[in-house]
């Protein structure tokens, strides 16, 4: 059942840009305190979705192309919640719980921790201060980032997708790959993401096979709402 879903999602958000990885709720909640945990059975098939460096040109672009007569907010937000939606469409026999990055509890807490997915899902390797043994950064406060195999920190995490009535107890784990293997990068790594984030140094911290393209780069380094005309629209459509 996960192999044929799967492939569904794969033939669906492929050609999108996105790229879906399988995942056991169970694998995820047991790494989180239960304030964290998801709502659902271990055994129960969830995917992380996340968004490859041909996404902008791929679905972005054209969403933007096709909605511009209409209200548009954050225009990656919705380009991706408007895919993800359609994507219930190739499942009308199976029950499909949506949750996008950007969501938030009544708490003020995250729906789910995206990089926390992608690690359990194998999707990409989350570095967190405890894989540095010799900690440099004494009382300062230190955060993980996730870095793709292909793509190091030249991708996104967008969204879960999860199956409420596919259990898969059979579903083997599969270990992210730890691309990053020496301390004296891990510390590089952790270091440029904390202290000199904008400079996108990080995304590089492994050879990567795509990264952003320089319109792409303009437009996350752009505050959120100037990025309209970059992409065409008009302030009204705010």
């Amino acid at each position: 059942m996960e192999r044929r879903v799967a492939e569904q999602l794969r033939s669906v958000l492929g050609p999108l840009g996105l790229e879906a990885h399988a995942f056991k709720v169970g694998w995820y909640n047991a790494v989180l305190q239960p304030a964290f945990h998801l709502p659902y059975p271990d055994d129960t098939l969830a995917f992380v979705v996340l968004s490859t460096p041909s996404m902008f040109d791929k679905a972005l672009k054209p969403f933007v192309k096709k909605e511009r007569l209409k209200i548009i907010r954050d225009p990656v937000d919705q380009c991706v919640s408007y895919h993800l939606s359609r994507v219930k469409e190739r499942f009308p026999d199976q029950r499909m719980d949506v949750m996008f990055d950007y969501e938030m509890l009544p708490s003020r807490k995250p729906k789910f921790l995206a990089q926390t997915a992608a690690h359990v899902a194998g999707a990409a390797y989350y570095y967190q201060r405890k894989d540095v043994k010799l900690d440099p950064w004494g009382k300062k406060k230190i955060f993980g980032v996730c870095i793709h195999p292909k793509y190091g920190g030249w991708f996104a995490i967008r969204g879960l997708l999860l199956f409420p009535d596919i259990q898969v107890p059979f579903l083997e784990q599969r270990a992210p790959v730890d691309c990053v293997s020496t301390e004296e990068k891990r510390i590089e790594l952790l270091e440029q993401f904390n202290f000199h984030w904008q400079d996108c140094r990080y995304r590089d911290i492994i050879e990567v096979k795509e990264r952003y393209s320089e319109e792409q780069k303009a437009y996350f380094a752009t505050p959120p709402a100037e990025r309209f005309r970059l992409l065409g629209l008009s302030q009204e459509a705010q």
